[in-house]
């Protein structure tokens, strides 16, 4: 296996982890739950996990690309 591979399975475990964590309108505490409550701003913590995940998405697209292009 390929480091590329190595990166594609540990991005795609903190994406999944990080979309998980993220729900709209309730803090880390609700995790699962679901909350009727609307927010349209992001703030504090909410928007730090926003970040890193558009971040790991992105790592995770560049690992695919990478393995195809040197396989």
């Amino acid at each position: 296996m390929s480091i590329y591979n190595y990166i594609t399975i540990a991005s795609t475990i903190l994406l999944t982890i990080l979309i998980l964590v993220q729900t709209r309108g309730a803090s880390l505490g609700a995790g699962l739950g679901g909350a009727g409550e609307v927010n349209t701003t992001r703030r504090g913590t909410d928007k730090t996990i926003f970040q890193i995940t558009i971040v790991t998405a992105l790592v995770f697209t560049l690992s695919l690309l990478a393995g195809i292009i040197v396989k």
